[in-house]
């Protein structure tokens, strides 16, 4: 397994910010779904970022939700997003998106046990705070794991700090407050976030919620270490006719998005 900091800071010595890209496992199959993951790695994705669907997901908007439903519906299981990890790991860092119960359900312990076994760098639990992840954070460093929690423009100095100290690989500034999606704007508040951020960690900072162009991804690594892009993605494959055309859609759509992420399309400044 590899751990994802590396990834993302070798990234920006390069003069650019990392891509990664989020699709759900079991979407629109599990066979399915490796096929698009595999296509975000061919569009230059530097980071996996594998979902795990589930039948309650608080912050996410409907294009995620309808994405996890189907998976659902199709029959995928916590064990089908390990033998996607499996299927990317081998190429780029592969973490896993999951809300906390459907890892209590599986076993903490299990869960990480199963995730590293599989290739997997880590997980970005939306739902669980630093203060309550002992369990987590206990069975990820045993086995080696990346541990992503996210804060938002709303979360106060000592909040920051207490997050960033408890992640390793990255932290996960949203940019928006509110649920996920594909915007026409990137959020105006994320900028002052991550500078806000910078003042308490060293560690990257990766800004997610709402970006869907290249011109978008450029403003955001114009001052963030990663642009993290998911409903414009999960969109493309629930506006495809079929796997192929999806297929050929998230290859597309990514490899835009990556130009953006190397300052191929510049966005405006950040002071």
């Amino acid at each position: 397994m590899t751990s994802v900091g590396p990834t993302v800071v070798a990234a920006r010595a390069d003069g650019r910010a990392a891509l990664i890209g989020y699709l759900p496992a079991g979407f629109p199959t599990v066979d399915g779904s490796i096929a698009l993951m595999q296509a975000l790695v061919d569009g230059g994705v530097d980071v996996v970022e594998v979902g795990l669907p589930y039948s309650d997901p608080v912050i996410d908007g409907p294009t995620i939700q309808a994405a996890a439903e189907s998976a659902l519906a199709a029959g995928s299981r916590t064990t089908d997003v390990f033998h996607v990890v499996e299927a990317t790991a081998a190429r780029v860092p592969t973490l896993v998106m999951t809300y906390w119960n459907p890892v209590q359900r599986y076993g903490v312990e299990r869960f990480a046990a199963d995730l590293a076994a599989a290739g997997g760098a880590g997980l970005i639990t939306p739902d669980l705070i630093p203060d309550e992840a002992g369990d987590w954070v206990t069975a990820a460093d045993r086995h080696d794991l990346d541990k992503v929690f996210l804060v938002a423009p709303s979360s106060r100095s000592e909040r920051l700090r207490l997050a960033a100290e408890h992640c390793r690989g990255f932290v996960y500034a949203t940019a928006v407050m509110g649920v996920t999606g594909a915007r026409d704007e990137t959020s105006s508040a994320a900028p002052g976030l991550v500078r806000r951020l910078r003042e308490v960690t060293d560690l990257p900072v990766g800004v997610g919620l709402g970006v869907s162009s290249g011109a978008q991804a450029a403003e955001v690594a114009s001052y963030a270490d990663a642009v993290i892009v998911g409903s414009a993605l999960v969109r493309t494959v629930l506006d495809a006719a079929g796997l192929d055309e999806a297929v050929e859609s998230v290859t597309k759509l990514t490899r835009e998005l990556a130009g953006g992420a190397r300052g191929e399309l510049r966005g405006p400044a950040q002071s």
